[in-house]
């Protein structure tokens, strides 16, 4: 077979051992790392799941649900992607066993395959690399980074494997495989273990693969002995096996790597000539991650924020993944004023009076606010967890704090202002009550019938929306511009009817959709409140580390003093 010139390259990074090894960051690191060195570097998701796409997944279980400029729901690790490289992705970049399968039996029935009878194996693998290659060709992309969730030996990971496996053995020198994989050290024992690494790469191996690189991932940096048994038993050579210790932060990462000579050992395997960062393009980028970087170290001036939400509790166990995307937004932002962000997560239970919390517990954990230089709810769903949150808005707004509502938090804002201030007492949201009388909040009329049909996923107002703002607002001023576009995902909206009431009691809406129908942003005049700014969009999913969000720096502008 004659080998086509300047053919793209596909890295699949794989993970061993258990799930949350890192695979998200370590396939975003090694994107960053050929991206400075001049070659355009696209990024691809693939879950396991039957799930169509992420949006239906409950955060405990799945983490956030990250959404796409062009309104898909993904997994998380889409932001990890879009935040490492500074770029944009699309639905092609992302996929999911039903949406594979899907895709499939749409073919079947409109004979795209002429009558022949159509099997898991080939048909599926096809099918993924089919996506695999679409999103390469949109992007225009040198590299592609390929992230398979789940780990090794999983039954529901087999397809995409042999996916792999078949691009691997059509075009060895175009297609590379990465195994992320856990290096335990047993508190008993203190010492690094290779066994485990050893059995997930010989199942990797039974399925017709074999690691071009493993990265070890531990407490602790991998040592020569451990080096030498994994090279051994897993027949990688030892300089293709990275140490990849737990570090202060994910952005030291690509650094870590490149110490490490990953980039020189990519451009190897996959036969890519053996550049160093792009003068021209990649350098001034590296030498931003470097000063990026270096803040994260040496920030000092503490600014502590505290995120009050209901989706932390997974058992015994804090998940802060299910709100990953604002609590690097608030990271970016920080560093970039040279602060150094203390964030708390706090379950807006805390503000509930229960069988366990009695009223005065509720009043002290208020009290307790008042220990945050900022405060911020961010989206969710459903009526768990509201009363706790109204709560804590009415606290920061009345003893003002500066506050920060995201979607769910601009709802709740404009609840919570609408019985306190506006005296519309019994003011709530049609999704916490269907029969209530004063709905300041209620569902989008496109989202009426959907509802009703109980068509949920993928159906919400998804995606990019631009929005007019008020000239001279303070969202106005942070933005530094009077249209702006953000992301969204909701169904639900402030009811018009109650806006000339609020405002009229000093509520601001100062961000609208285009023709003035949508409340988009509220705040309250600088004279009533420091900083009182809510969206109903998701500003946090475009913040990135060398371009933070500017409503989150405004936020942390005003946090700080």
């Amino acid at each position: 077979m004659i080998k086509k010139k300047n053919s793209p390259k596909y890295i699949f990074v794989l993970g061993g051992v258990i799930s949350g090894v890192g695979k998200g960051v370590t396939a975003s690191s090694m994107g960053k790392i050929l991206q400075d060195r001049g070659y355009t570097v696209t990024s691809i998701k693939i879950d396991p799941y039957v799930n169509v796409d992420a949006g239906t997944m409950n955060p405990t279980e799945h983490g956030e649900v990250f959404v796409l400029d062009d309104g898909y729901e993904t997994d998380q690790d889409m932001g990890n992607y879009e935040r490492f490289l500074n770029t944009t992705l699309t639905s092609d970049n992302y996929m999911t066993t039903g949406r594979v399968y899907q895709g499939v039996i749409e073919k079947e029935r409109s004979m795209f395959y002429k009558g022949a009878c159509v099997q898991v194996v080939p048909h599926v693998p096809l099918e993924v690399i089919s996506r695999i290659k679409t999103a390469q060709k949109k992007a225009k992309a040198d590299c592609v980074m390929i992230e398979i969730g789940g780990t090794i030996g999983e039954y529901e990971n087999i397809l995409f494997l042999e996916a792999a496996r078949m691009m691997k053995s059509e075009t060895p020198d175009d297609v590379a495989c990465v195994v992320v994989s856990y290096m335990p050290i047993p508190s008993t024992i203190g010492e690094m273990k290779t066994k485990p690494t050893q059995h997930a790469v010989r199942t990797l191996q039974a399925s017709g693969l074999w690691p071009d690189m493993i990265v070890a991932r531990s407490v602790l940096p991998l040592d020569a002995k451990r080096k030498e048994k994994l090279s051994f038993f897993c027949n990688v050579k030892p300089d293709q096996i990275i140490s990849a210790p737990d570090v202060k932060s994910i952005y030291d990462i690509p650094i870590n790597f490149e110490k490490e000579n990953v980039g020189d050992i990519l451009c190897e395997v996959l036969a890519l000539p053996k550049r160093h960062a792009n003068y021209k393009k990649g350098e001034l980028n590296r030498i931003a991650w470097g000063k990026f970087v270096n803040k994260v170290h040496t920030s000092k001036t503490e600014v502590k924020i505290a995120i009050i939400g209901k989706y932390f509790d997974t058992g015994d166990f804090m998940l802060s993944d299910a709100y990953l995307s604002v609590i690097e937004a608030i990271k970016h932002s920080a560093y970039s004023l040279n602060k150094k962000p203390v964030i708390s997560w706090i379950n807006s239970g805390e503000f509930e009076v229960s069988k366990s919390k009695t009223l005065a517990m509720v009043r002290k954990s208020l009290k307790d606010l008042s220990n945050y230089d900022g405060v911020i709810v961010p989206g969710g769903f459903g009526a768990r967890g509201v009363a706790g949150k109204l709560e804590a808005v009415k606290y920061v707004r009345e003893n003002k704090i500066p506050y920060l509502g995201i979607c769910y938090g601009m709802q709740l804002a404009v609840i919570e202002y609408a019985r306190n201030v506006a005296g519309v007492r019994d003011a709530t949201s049609k999704e916490l009550d269907s029969d209530a009388l004063h709905q300041v909040i209620t569902i989008m009329e496109s989202q009426k019938e959907k509802v009703e049909k109980e068509n949920y996923g993928g159906s919400m107002r998804l995606g990019n929306y631009k929005a007019k703002l008020l000239d001279k607002s303070i969202i106005a001023k942070a933005y530094g511009n009077n249209v702006i576009t953000e992301r969204h995902r909701h169904r639900y909206e402030v009811n018009n009817e109650y806006v000339d009431t609020l405002k009229e009691k000093g509520l601001v809406f100062s961000g609208t959709s285009p023709d003035g129908k949508l409340m988009e942003f509220i705040e309250l005049p600088k004279k009533a409140h420091p900083f009182f700014v809510a969206t109903q969009a998701h500003p946090e999913f475009k913040s990135h580390p060398l371009s933070p969000h500017p409503l989150f720096v405004a936020f942390i502008k005003a946090s700080s003093r």
